[in-house]
């Protein structure tokens, strides 16, 4: 290493000689030179010198969404952070009302993502979505199943009455979007009365889905989407579409959300091709836009 330095500055000569070594310094350097090697010898004294650049931030995302969205959004979110790198997403399931409740009480949600417009309805009246970013994503189908080896014959919603079939399973009709519906069609049909007498009520359509394939009840209304990822339940009937409103399932980002930018470009890419063709995979079906 080769360093050259003015008469007048021994001392710093010395300096350098004992903070490099192996330094060869020699006399009469321009002053130009001079102003090099003191900017070197203050920052290495400093360490700036060793010091990396700074990173910027990774963006964390929450997202709580509904329980019946579960594999068909694990899928969609590993599809985004492979994309996106920078982007880290959490998610939370549960009932839609229970989700709606979290987030009313300050939850730290970035974006909220329901089964039924009711609870995204109650937020937005309370001013807690991100204006402008609610959007209708998906809609799906309300199932009446049963476990696969059932053997009582029951291939109807009117069924549910008979003497022989003793519990059925639904959401907890005000806080699970499956169980209000659930509610609608059996009132629709008149036997709601008949059936709720029967009612073993679930915290989530999943619960529902696991009473039917364990044979802990005799049957079960679920969504379509539900009865498509199991192997152990079989649907025997659909609800008519005129028996419930419609099943819709909208997204918004949450108005208290610290990354607003990261959020609203996750919920794009929920309604682009890529999360569209995953959404369909697992039986649902587009909301009209």
């Amino acid at each position: 290493m080769l360093i050259r330095i003015g008469r007048a500055t021994k001392k710093l000569a010395r300096l350098c000689h004992r903070t490099f070594p192996g330094a060869l310094v020699i006399r009469r350097a321009s002053q130009w030179a001079f102003a090099i090697l003191l900017a070197f010898v203050l920052a290495a004294g400093s360490g700036v010198a060793g010091t990396p650049p700074p990173q910027s931030a990774k963006a964390e995302l929450t997202v709580s969404a509904a329980i019946s969205l579960k594999d068909a959004l694990d899928e969609v979110k590993q599809l985004y952070t492979a994309d996106n790198p920078g982007v880290s997403i959490a998610t939370n399931y549960g009932a839609s009302g229970t989700l709606q409740i979290q987030i009313e009480q300050g939850a730290p949600v970035d974006v909220f993502f329901s089964a039924a417009p009711k609870q995204m309805d109650t937020l937005e009246s309370k001013g807690l979505l991100l204006e402008g970013s609610r959007k209708d994503l998906l809609r799906n189908e309300v199932v009446l199943i049963v476990p696969r080896d059932s053997a009582l014959g029951i291939s109807s919603f009117e069924d549910l009455t008979h003497a022989n079939v003793k519990q059925v399973s639904f959401g907890q009709p005000d806080v699970v979007p499956a169980g209000q519906y659930a509610r609608e069609v059996l009132t629709h049909l008149g036997i709601f009365n008949a059936v709720n007498s029967k009612a073993v009520l679930a915290k989530d359509v999943r619960q529902v889905l696991t009473y039917v394939e364990t044979g802990n009840v005799d049957a079960g209304i679920v969504y379509s989407t539900d009865a498509l990822s199991s192997s152990k339940a079989k649907v025997v009937a659909q609800a008519p579409a005129n028996s419930h409103s419609p099943i819709i399932y909208p997204v918004a980002v949450i108005k208290a959300t610290k990354n607003a930018a990261a959020a609203r470009a996750f919920e794009n890419f929920l309604s682009g091709p890529k999360a569209r063709a995953v959404f369909q995979k697992y039986g649902f079906t587009l909301a009209s836009r």
